[in-house]
């Protein structure tokens, strides 16, 4: 395993405790990094510290459509850990497999809430962070549907492509200081966001990945490790497939 080299680096993970935050949360513990994890579920934030057994791991319980709340916990983590140099905006809901016509519109709103204004919260709110050190990483995991668009998947397809928008407006903002602002946009993985699915819609996912199988969330996490690195100093705005030849662009 290629290793990047995060010590002393801090890091926050939105929705950290499972699924790609999590993988991405314990490459970062690997790498030498310290952790916050940032979610809404306690018992599984509690499970993921007692998989990664790491005195550099953390959590605090966020709600993450709360602006007030985020800063809150910015400020509280700063206090803490000294500084905030890694921001992971990885929380997010699938919402219902339906069309267009008949999407609810609450449905619609909470995932949009989630999914797309959420991260602009985060984001509004950590900047000011990493401006006053002088460094900074910011990762939004976006999805190959908000490149493609998936039908009986708008609100989740057009969350994903209002975040890939949202990564290059405020890479091009920051061009200009030591922060770097990129975005993922996997392909299907299998994690619990599957249980939001129908299987219809699952296996649609599938059909449409060349190498026909499904994304693994280490590989997610490594690609997310090096855009959260030193290592990393150019790249930033920039959209990081990992869609198994299913990107058309």
């Amino acid at each position: 395993m290629i290793q990047f080299d995060l010590k002393d680096r801090v890091a926050v993970v939105t929705g950290g405790a499972q699924g790609f935050g999590l993988a991405i949360t314990q490459r970062f513990i690997e790498s030498g990094a310290k952790v916050v994890i940032w979610d809404i579920d306690e018992s599984e934030a509690k499970k993921a510290l007692e998989k990664i057994k790491s005195k550099n791991l953390s959590y605090q319980i966020v709600d993450v459509s709360d602006f007030k709340k985020i800063n809150e916990k910015l400020t509280e983590t700063e206090s803490i850990h000294g500084k905030i140099d890694i921001f992971i905006n990885n929380a997010g809901v699938a919402g219902m497999n339906t069309t267009v016509a008949e999407y609810p519109l609450e449905e619609w709103n909470k995932v949009i809430n989630l999914n797309l204004n959420a991260v602009f919260y985060c984001c509004k709110a950590v900047v000011p962070f990493m401006e006053k050190n002088d460094y900074g990483r910011i990762v939004n995991i976006a999805s190959i549907a908000g490149k493609e668009g998936n039908p009986n998947a708008s609100a989740y397809s057009t969350s994903k492509a209002g975040v890939i928008g949202l990564t290059k407006s405020l890479g091009k903002e920051l061009a200009q200081k030591n922060i770097a602002v990129n975005c993922v946009t996997p392909a299907a993985a299998k994690t619990r966001i599957f249980d939001q699915m129908t299987e219809e819609h699952i296996n649609y996912m599938l059909s449409k990945i060349p190498r026909n199988k499904f994304a693994k969330v280490e590989e997610l996490a490594s690609l997310v490790t090096w855009l959260s690195s030193e290592e990393n100093s150019f790249s930033t705005a920039a959209v990081f497939d990992l869609s198994g030849g299913r990107a058309t662009y």
